[in-house]
């Protein structure tokens, strides 16, 4: 019976793209907690998965232009342990202005906002650091929202600029705008003032 719940396990991996990142609950449905564990260990040995951090691994991406594999995404790393953890996280700081294409500063910290506690986590030189906030601030709002308002507050008011409001406008999908004019409504007024800008109009 372990070789139908590995080849399960291994056929889940094998559908997704190179660079994915799981954690164990990923494969909840498949087997016990042990069972999984098992099975994704064995699978690091066998290079299959590379481990990034405790019960968290991921499907190595190898980049035949650098003829290496490609280091992990920090950002798909926060979502998955957010995952793990049920926690709802959003980008800030640095690095929300980062996804969002508004800094091309390279941040050495990667900053989330989060439902859950404060965490750091570190892997070869990367840093990912979660810190506490209301439910108020991030509870009921989709990534993008959170994102869009995280970053707003990182540049502050007199920073936002027309052009970065147009970049934004681009960035945001239809779905996007509707969601962030309908869920920011409970941000500062300048914010939300802001938001109604990019989404070019007010909430239905």
């Amino acid at each position: 019976m372990a070789n139908g719940y590995s080849k399960q396990i291994q056929e889940r991996i094998g559908c997704v793209p190179e660079g994915t990142i799981f954690v164990s609950s990923d494969f909840a449905d498949i087997a016990d907690t042990e069972t999984i564990r098992r099975n994704l260990n064995r699978l690091t040995q066998t290079g299959t998965l590379r481990r990034i951090l405790k019960g968290v691994y991921e499907k190595p991406k190898y980049s035949k232009l650098l003829d290496e594999y490609v280091a992990a995404d920090p950002d798909a790393v926060a979502k998955a342990l957010a995952r793990s953890y049920h926690w709802t996280i959003a980008p800030c700081g640095n690095t929300a202005l980062n996804l969002l294409g508004l800094s091309t500063q390279v941040t050495a910290v990667w900053s989330y906002i989060s439902d859950g506690p404060y965490k750091t986590y570190e892997w070869n030189s990367t840093k990912l650091e979660f810190k506490h906030r209301t439910n108020k601030e991030i509870t009921g709002l989709s990534y993008m929202t959170s994102l869009v308002i995280q970053a707003l507050k990182t540049l502050g008011k007199s920073n936002v600029t027309p052009e970065i409001i147009q970049v934004l406008s681009e960035k945001l999908t239809a779905d996007d705008k509707k969601a962030c004019l309908k869920e920011a409504t409970e941000s500062t007024d300048w914010v939300y003032d802001t938001i109604r800008q990019i989404c070019g109009g007010n909430a239905q």
